[in-house]
């Protein structure tokens, strides 16, 4: 029986997922997560205790911890795993991404200047630090600009600004940003600069897809059919298939294996983000990881041979990582789409009512409700998770946006007002 080591943090969504995919494929599961290495075993899941900092000696250790375990694959869900996943791979000698590539691909300054020099299409940037006075950089701004921490995902710090004073608004504060505690236990020193670069107008995508062996392998096009203008950019619809016609399609696709191979990116998942306009396609990013948080449930699979049972996009991944050809894995007939839940304000919630009449409306496959009662929202650029999530199918992109909307018409949100402790 195989043995696939999946590195994930203790908050990840995926896990269950791979754990079943997992048993489907008659492999193991063995996790390591940053999960606390003086309890034992709190998570009762044996999970080896890793950290997934950027350090030599947080490497070193892992690696010899998950190495001991002789895993015959190597995955990684969510961003900061990916690194120690690239170095685990390098010492298994496994498939993977150059450890060097796996650091470009988080750090969006890296990223730029390796798809400049690729000549792809690129928007004017620049790197300042945080300690730089606020107020010369935007006297010298050509606006709209957009501000980005270098190495925050999921659209946190990402703001645009029109004028010099939005602007010196905005980098106060992603500098009060960049203390939150989360992000201090990090200790990455690219968390001391931010990224300002000219604002890409356009229509924006998502693209899932593998690398084997460096052979880039598209498994779908998401269309956002919300506009992401700013001033921040909270994501909320994804939609497949693309309705875009095939010829803009080809333009994504070459442009993302493009912009993978510019980075060094290797072999395994890939999760990208671009807009296109009428210059052509600007990748913003190439992630050397799967779609996030529970999204990829709104994937489908069907599978070689006309088996009926359809594959998740987790089960597709983790036979991939153990070697099997997985081209022979296509995407289902029918439309999809999820509805990340928004958070509409700063506050504790409490409850949220109408999920049952949600579920009820047609389309709609399920609605997950993730964030914990009781706990402190905190909506973009500051926070970092949504509220949950709606699936839904069609047999139209059309008509499953149409049930993942008024799904989250019937949600009626309970939240309290924070009032701060003196």
């Amino acid at each position: 029986m195989k043995r696939v080591l999946l590195l994930a943090t203790t908050t990840g969504y995926q896990v269950r997922s791979f754990g079943e995919a997992a048993r489907a494929a008659g492999a193991t599961l063995l996790l390591a997560t940053d999960r606390c290495d003086q309890l034992d075993d709190p998570w009762a899941d044996r999970a080896i205790a890793v950290r997934f900092l950027d350090d030599s000696q947080a490497i070193e250790a892992a690696v010899a911890d998950c190495v001991a375990q002789k895993p015959d694959a190597v995955l990684a869900v969510g961003d900061q795993p990916t690194v120690l996943a690239a170095h685990l791979n390098a010492a298994l000698g496994l498939p993977g991404n150059p450890p060097a590539a796996a650091v470009r691909s988080r750090n969006k300054l890296q990223a730029r200047q390796a798809f400049s020099h690729a000549g792809l299409l690129t928007p004017e940037f620049q790197a300042f630090s945080l300690q730089e006075d606020p107020a010369a950089l935007a006297a010298d701004a050509e606006y709209p600009v957009v501000l980005k921490p270098l190495a925050l995902s999921g659209s946190r710090g990402v703001i645009r600004v029109n004028t010099p004073a939005e602007f010196i608004d905005a980098f106060l504060r992603l500098r009060a940003l960049m203390t939150a505690a989360d992000i201090r236990l990090e200790r990455d020193a690219a968390h001391g600069a931010l990224l300002i670069e000219a604002f890409i107008p356009g229509v924006e995508f998502a693209v899932e897809g593998l690398l084997s062996r460096g052979e880039f392998q598209p498994l779908t096009i998401f269309d956002k059919p919300d506009a992401l203008d700013g001033p921040f950019f909270e994501e909320t619809i994804y939609l497949t298939p693309s309705q875009q016609p095939p010829a803009v399609q080809q333009l994504i696709v070459d442009a993302v294996g493009a912009a993978a191979r510019a980075l060094g990116l290797h072999h395994g998942p890939i999760h990208a983000e671009c807009r296109v306009n009428d210059r052509g396609v600007y990748v913003l990013e190439v992630a050397a990881r799967p779609i996030g948080g529970l999204c990829a449930k709104s994937l489908r699979f069907d599978r070689p041979g006309g088996q009926p049972e359809p594959a998740s996009l987790e089960d597709v991944l983790l036979r991939h990582a153990l070697g099997e050809d997985v081209r022979g894995f296509t995407r289902e007939q029918r439309a999809s789409g999820v509805m990340m839940i928004p958070i509409p304000g700063r506050g504790i919630f409490r409850d949220v009512h109408g999920v049952d009449a949600a579920r009820a409306v047609g389309g709609v496959d399920d609605v997950r409700i993730t964030a914990k009662p009781d706990s402190l929202l905190v909506p973009l650029p500051e926070g970092r998770s949504y509220l949950g999530f709606i699936f839904a199918h069609g047999e139209t992109p059309r008509e499953a946006e149409a049930a993942l909307r008024a799904a989250h018409a019937q949600l009626r949100l309970v939240i309290d007002r924070d009032v701060p402790v003196i």
